[in-house]
C-alpha cells in the first residue's frame, strides 16, 4: 500500500462486498437500518475504509436527513408495527368482536321494518348520533390503546352511513321511483337504486380510515365493493332483463379488481414507515375480492375438458400465488377447486365402480399427506416462490 493511504484497502484480500451473494438484495425495494457499530464492523472486515464511512455516516446521521430515524420506530420496514394491538383469540377478543357485530347487525343486516314508523327523518337523527357516537367512542378507546374494540366501533359508524344517506334522500324526496320503502331490503334486494348509498359510504370510509386508521373498517368497503359490483350489473341489465351469466363473469371481473386493490394497499403497508400504516390494512380486501374472483370462476359450466383441466390449472395458480405472498385466501380457495378437479375426475373414471369410494379416501388422505409436507417445508417452499415474483411484487412476500 501508498505511505499517503493509509486507509487503502489491498485489491487481493477478501471484501464483504466480493463476498456479497447475488440474489434480491440489490433490489429496489430492499431497505436496511444500520447503527455506527455496523459500519464499524464493516470498516474492519474491510468492506469500506474509514475516511469513506465517517464522510456516509456524518452524512446519513444529519438531524436533518430523511434517512435518520427516531429509536422509538427502528424496526425492520416489512416486519410487525410496534406497539399496534394485534387481535388474537382470547376471550376479551372474542366479546369485543361478539358485541360488535351485533351491535353492527342490529344496525344493517337484522333491522326490522319497525324503522319506517320513525320516518325518513327520525332514523336520520338516531342513526347519526349512532354514528357520531360510536366515532367519539373509537377516538376514546384507540387513545387508551384498545385498538381492536376501537377498530369495532370504528365500523360500526362506516355501516350507518348507509342508513343516514337513505333516510336523507327519501326524507327530501330524492329517492328514485321503483325503490324500496324501507332500508331493512338494503342488504337482501340487489337494485342499482342503492348505488348512491354505496358510493357515499365508500367516500365516508375514506375520510374516516384516513383520521383512525384501523384495519377493520376495511371490512365494510369490501362488501360495499361486493355490494356495487351486483347493483352496476342491475343498472346493465335493465333493458335486457337479469342475465345470470352476465352477473356471474361481472362477479369474476369485481374480484380481480377487488383483489388487484388489496395488492396496492399491501403494498403501500408493508413499504410504510409508520407503524400505524403498517396494519393489515389488505386482509379483507383479500378475503372478499378473492371470493368474488372464485365463486365467479367455479360457477362458469364447462362442457369440455380443457375447460375444466384450464379450471384446475388456474386453482393451481391461486395456491401459488397464496404461498408466495403468504394469503392463505388465495390458497384454501385454489386447494379446494383442485379438489373440485379431482373429485370429478374420480366421478368420471369410476363411475358406478366399486373402487370409487376408495380412490376418494386416497385422495383426501394425498392431500393430507401434502399437508404435511407443505408445513416441513414452507418456510423454503415460500422462499422459492417469491423468487419468481416481479420485483415490485416481491415485498408481499415479505409478512404474514
Amino acid at each position: 500500500m501508498k505511505r499517503d493511504a493509509p486507509d487503502t484497502v489491498p485489491v487481493a484480500e477478501s471484501t464483504l462486498w466480493l463476498d456479497t451473494k447475488v440474489g434480491d438484495v440489490f433490489a429496489p425495494h430492499v431497505q436496511v437500518q444500520l447503527s455506527w457499530s455496523d459500519i464499524e464492523v464493516a470498516v474492519r472486515k474491510g468492506a469500506i475504509n474509514p475516511t469513506e464511512a465517517h464522510a456516509l455516516w456524518a452524512e446519513w446521521a444529519d438531524p436533518g436527513n430523511p434517512r435518520r430515524v427516531q429509536r422509538a420506530h427502528r424496526q425492520p420496514v416489512a416486519g410487525p408495527a410496534a406497539g399496534i394491538e394485534a387481535a388474537r383469540f382470547s376471550f376479551a377478543h372474542v366479546l369485543y368482536y361478539f358485541g360488535g357485530l351485533l351491535a353492527i347487525g342490529a344496525m344493517s343486516l337484522f333491522m326490522t321494518y319497525g324503522w319506517a314508523m320513525l320516518g325518513p327523518w327520525g332514523s336520520t337523527a338516531i342513526a347519526s348520533a349512532y354514528l357520531f357516537g360510536a366515532l367519539r367512542v373509537a377516538k376514546h378507546l384507540k387513545e387508551r390503546q384498545l385498538l381492536v374494540p376501537a377498530g369495532i366501533l370504528a365500523t360500526l359508524a362506516v355501516c350507518l352511513v348507509p342508513l343516514v344517506v337513505w333516510s336523507v334522500q327519501v326524507g327530501m324526496g330524492l329517492w328514485p321511483a321503483g325503490g324500496s320503502d324501507v332500508f331493512a331490503t338494503y342488504h337482501r334486494h340487489i337494485n342499482w337504486r342503492w348505488l348512491t348509498l354505496e358510493f357515499a359510504t365508500m367516500a365516508a370510509a375514506a375520510v374516516m380510515l384516513r383520521a383512525y386508521r384501523l384495519p377493520f373498517m376495511v371490512m365494510p368497503v369490501a362488501v360495499t365493493l361486493w355490494y356495487i359490483s351486483l347493483d352496476l350489473c342491475h343498472l346493465v341489465m335493465q333493458t335486457e332483463g337479469f342475465d345470470w351469466q352476465f352477473t356471474r363473469d361481472f362477479s369474476l371481473v369485481s374480484g380481480l379488481f377487488t383483489c388487484a386493490l388489496a395488492v396496492w394497499v399491501d403494498l403501500r403497508c408493508r413499504l410504510a414507515t409508520d407503524p400505524e400504516d403498517r396494519q393489515d390494512f389488505a386482509f379483507w380486501l383479500y378475503i372478499f375480492g378473492a371470493a368474488m374472483f372464485w365463486a365467479g370462476l367455479s360457477l362458469r359450466d364447462s362442457s369440455s375438458e380443457l375447460g375444466k383441466a384450464i379450471y384446475c390449472l388456474i386453482n393451481l395458480v391461486l395456491v401459488f400465488w397464496g404461498a408466495a405472498i403468504n394469503r392463505r385466501v388465495f390458497t384454501v380457495f385454489g386447494g379446494l377447486g383442485v379438489a373440485i378437479y379431482l373429485g370429478y375426475l374420480a366421478a368420471r373414471v369410476f363411475n358406478d365402480s366399486l373402487t370409487f369410494s376408495f380412490v376418494l379416501s386416497l385422495l383426501g388422505l394425498g392431500v393430507v399427506a401434502l399437508g404435511v409436507w407443505w408445513q416441513r417445508h414452507e418456510a423454503r417452499i415460500r422462499q422459492h416462490l417469491a423468487q419468481w415474483l416481479p420485483a415490485a411484487l416481491q415485498p408481499l412476500a415479505g409478512v404474514n
